[in-house]
């Protein structure tokens, strides 16, 4: 059973830095995508972010190339989300996820296995 522990968000002001983190289990991590998403109430699940097992191959939405940063540990089994220069546009509960092992990246969520109940990041103005 996959489970995900995401932690690591708060309330910062625009402009700030927040590093999001998940803990996996039950992942077979060492060969999948682990991705970020994040969604707003009333809202589609939005990708975020998302690199495959060697962690030279990611890709990031067009609203945050440039300021988000994906990277894992594959020792630990944990992927985190560097989020710097933060929006108020970037408000959400954020969620990490897990392929099916050798499948590439997706920006699909439906493909996805969601494990976790996320972590609320808020940009103030």
């Amino acid at each position: 059973q996959v489970q995900m522990a995401e932690s690591g968000g708060g309330l910062v002001q625009a402009g700030g830095s927040l590093r999001l983190s998940c803990a996996t289990s039950g992942v077979t991590f060492n060969s999948t995508v682990m991705a970020w998403f994040r969604q707003v109430p009333g809202h589609e699940r939005e990708f975020v972010a998302a690199n495959r097992w060697n962690n030279y191959n990611a890709e990031y939405s067009d609203s945050v190339k440039g300021r988000f940063t994906i990277s894992r540990d594959n020792d630990k089994r944990t992927v985190d989300l560097q989020m710097n220069d933060l929006k108020p546009d970037d408000t959400a509960i954020y969620y990490c996820a897990t392929r099916r092992p050798y499948f590439g990246i997706s920006r699909n969520p439906s493909v996805y296995s969601f494990g976790g109940r996320g972590t609320q990041v808020t940009v103030s103005s």
